[in-house]
């Protein structure tokens, strides 16, 4: 189908609304964990880290879509354990033992996740075992562009994840090309967008990063179930995600009208 005839198609602009809206909801995991790293940079590399990032995660999802014949190949069977999970109530297996590409590519990040979220958690909780290696660093003068490429491999990594994620949830929904790239450039710019108050925000409130520790800790998990076959709908992912975050901010406001009235 030409340019002009989706320009006038009521269902192409249809499809290309709801895309946007799944593109941005699936970019959300992937900017609280670019929020959450930046956030341990020094100040003046923060939006340069966020911007490259997320960069970085439009230039693998346009990648991606020009080879969607080879994305779509991705959920093919690579191998097979032959082995005999559980069966649930419908006589169907609790969890696949045939895996693709995709699944492998899931489950890693999904245990990256994991091991990210847990050791920052561990360093927030208890941050006496990270100073002294903190401290060396800091008495080496190590020169900054160390951390700030240690933080653009970590973002990468998890780039290519939701990167994978995001295409084929496109894939999904149409099969027309322009629409799935315009509403990939349409989501990420929003994703550009809304970094840095994101991080702003999770600086300001100390108690929403462990609660974004948390998110990313469910979402390996639910990256983990899938690439075991185990499919969690999202929806209740980001309805439990939404619910948290609107306690949090309650809670926040209630600090703050404490704060007002003692006067602090």
């Amino acid at each position: 189908m030409s340019i002009l005839s989706l320009l006038s198609d009521p269902a192409a602009w249809a499809a290309l609304a709801t895309l946007i809206v799944m593109e941005v909801v699936l970019g959300i995991d992937n900017l609280v964990f670019i929020s959450l790293l930046s956030n341990k940079l020094p100040e003046d590399q923060r939006v340069r880290v966020r911007r490259v990032g997320i960069s970085l995660a439009l230039v693998l999802r346009l990648v991606l879509l020009s080879t969607i014949a080879w994305i779509a190949g991705l959920t093919d069977p690579l191998f097979d354990l032959g082995l005999a999970g559980a069966v649930n109530d419908h006589g169907q297996p609790s969890f696949e033992t045939a895996f693709s590409v995709r699944d492998l590519i899931l489950i890693a990040g999904g245990v990256f996740l994991l091991w990210k979220a847990t050791t920052e958690i561990h360093q927030t909780i208890d941050p006496d075992d990270s100073d002294e290696s903190q401290t060396d660093v800091i008495d080496q003068k190590a020169p900054a562009t160390l951390s700030f490429g240690y933080a653009i491999v970590q973002i990468l990594l998890l780039d290519i994840v939701f990167s994978f994620d995001s295409i084929l949830t496109a894939i999904g929904m149409t099969d027309q090309l322009p629409i799935m790239i315009v509403a990939v450039v349409v989501a990420v710019g929003a994703m550009m967008l809304a970094s840095t108050p994101l991080a702003n925000f999770i600086e300001r409130n100390p108690t929403v990063v462990m609660l974004a520790l948390g998110f990313l800790l469910m979402i390996g998990a639910v990256l983990i179930a899938d690439g075991f076959g185990v499919h969690v709908p999202k929806g209740y992912i980001y309805a439990a995600m939404a619910f948290s975050g609107v306690v949090e901010g309650l809670n926040i406001a209630a600090r703050r009208g404490r704060g007002h009235k003692t006067g602090h």
